[in-house]
């Protein structure tokens, strides 16, 4: 392994040189060195600077939200992301990641004006210092092991996180995850206290977790995996201690819960054996109680739809039909968070659904279509949103297969979202090949970044559009062009790209 360009890799992060990491980073692709190796060592050198001591602020009466796992979310997304790109870009998404953990350190510090970076750019926060060396809020552990029935252990755990013992809980996680023959079931519990923690208002709000706990612990367990475990020591740094930092809002889990329990009488078990697929006409049914009916309505048509025998990974598919919707319905560039991160809540959940049995899995339907209700409501009540008319471009009809995707290209990259979404359901209804423009919708979402958090929403949408059995499934796509030309963007959103296309010789 080089050491020495690891050394000065971890130099230019730390001195938050975003120009010199990247150089360091070319350096080591020219050289060949393995992706899960620059992983594995981007990831160390981020690990102890982007935890945060709390994910609110309150100065001066104003509320704050503070969190950055931006820089492990992009790692996680670059796996994947790399096999739908061709050849010659499959390392740009790590180059994305690169090029934005320098603005990525110490988020806590960046709220206070002493270190420039990714929230000092968001809150327009100006830095009239050199910045310090990022703070460890958290410093890493040694594993702590308890002792008792693996179900007693995963409680012990996780109450710990509800209670907020950030350390101790980490320490108990690195017990359990010791265990390797129950090591599915541990990184399962891992996911489930992601996931249940979903904040439960969004209108005139700014402080929330949008479902970042359940994408950290995501990207912990995929990293993970990637890097194998006895080696991924690193990963569970960033991404298990955050677990427990506060607040922690477990109110719409709560509703989910009591719901299956005294509506359902409890019968997760019975209810998960279900797999008939929805109608077009019910998924229609519930994306219309989701995206236009106040909440009990989509409380109301989940159970009848669970009721009547379907399954619930098959109503979770129609649950991101209707997500992808309120992306469509999104305007103003800075108006993407809710209907963003409500879209990447439902995928991360279709992951779980399709990686664990969790014993409680059930209920986080209710917790996505209540996310999604609540971005839906967000949005109606939000200046600048609404549905819009979709139709064809002027000439767009008469282009060729290949005309159409390099118009789409373009003008993704020109950030003209309507037009976007106008040409690829062009391309679509022309019923020409879908291959073709997952890969122009990946390549888009990729070259894009300054944030690189964004790719991986495009990237959730091409993900589920290739697994999902909705019928309403092209909405993914039109939502993913939606997304990659429309949310807001940071600097150059094309500089990282034209640096890596430059010191690559990438045509």
């Amino acid at each position: 392994m080089p050491t020495l360009e690891y050394a000065r890799l971890e130099e230019r992060i730390l001195a938050r040189d975003q120009l010199g990491a990247s150089q360091v980073l070319y350096g080591l692709f020219r050289q060949g060195r393995p992706v899960t190796e620059i992983l594995r060592e981007t990831v160390r050198i981020h690990a102890p600077y982007t935890h945060v001591p709390y994910h609110q602020r309150l100065d001066d009466g104003v509320v704050k939200f503070v969190n950055n796992d931006h820089c492990l979310l992009s790692e996680r997304v670059g796996l994947p992301l790399a096999s739908m790109l061709r050849p010659e870009l499959r390392l740009l998404p790590l180059a994305q990641s690169v090029w934005y953990i320098p603005t990525g350190l110490d988020p806590w510090n960046q709220l206070l004006g002493r270190a420039p970076g990714h929230y000092t750019r968001l809150y327009e926060i100006a830095v009239n210092q050199d910045p310090p060396r990022p703070e460890v809020h958290w410093p890493d552990q040694e594993p702590l092991h308890v002792d008792g029935p693996l179900p007693e252990r995963l409680n012990h755990w996780l109450t710990l996180v509800q209670r907020g013992e950030v350390l101790t809980s980490y320490r108990v996680f690195l017990g359990l995850l010791d265990d390797a023959p129950n090591r599915k079931q541990v990184l399962a519990q891992l996911a489930f206290a992601g996931l249940i923690d979903v904040q439960d208002r969004m209108l005139h709000n700014r402080s929330y977790t949008t479902g970042h706990k359940s994408y950290r612990a995501r990207a912990t367990i995929q990293l993970g995996e990637a890097l194998a475990w006895d080696a991924a020591h690193s990963v569970l740094y960033a991404g298990v201690p955050d677990m427990a930092v506060g607040p922690r809002w477990h109110s719409t889990y709560e509703m989910g819960s009591n719901v299956v329990q005294n509506v359902l009488d409890g019968r997760d078990q019975d209810l998960l054996r279900q797999d008939t697929p929805l109608s077009p006409a019910e998924e229609a049914m519930l994306t219309d109680a989701i995206v236009r009916q106040p909440e009990p309505s989509m409380i109301e048509a989940l159970v009848a739809l669970l009721r009547a025998g379907r399954g619930p990974r098959r109503i979770l598919d129609a649950i991101q039909v209707a997500a992808a919707q309120v992306i469509l319905d999104t305007g103003h560039p800075n108006n993407f968070s809710m209907s963003q991160h409500g879209y990447e809540y439902c995928n991360t959940l279709g992951w779980f659904y399709d990686t664990f049995e969790h014993p409680h899995r059930l209920k986080l339907l209710f917790v996505a279509a209540s996310f999604i209700n609540h971005a839906a409501e967000h949005q109606a009540n939000t200046p600048d949103n609404g549905r819009r008319a979709i139709t064809p471009p002027p000439g767009a009809e008469a282009l060729s297969p290949r005309a159409l995707l390099e118009r789409l290209e373009q003008t993704l990259l020109a950030l003209r979202p309507d037009e976007a979404v106008a040409l690829t359901a062009t391309y679509l209804k022309a019923g020409f090949d879908r291959a073709p423009l997952l890969e122009v919708l990946a390549t888009a979402a990729c070259k894009l970044g300054n944030d690189p958090h964004n790719q991986e929403l495009g990237l959730c949408l091409l993900e589920d559009y290739l697994r999902t059995q909705a019928t309403g499934r092209d909405r993914l796509l039109l939502a993913c062009a939606q997304h990659t030309a429309g949310h807001r963007k940071y600097g150059d959103p094309l500089e990282a790209y034209r640096r890596f296309a430059e010191a690559l010789g990438v045509d």
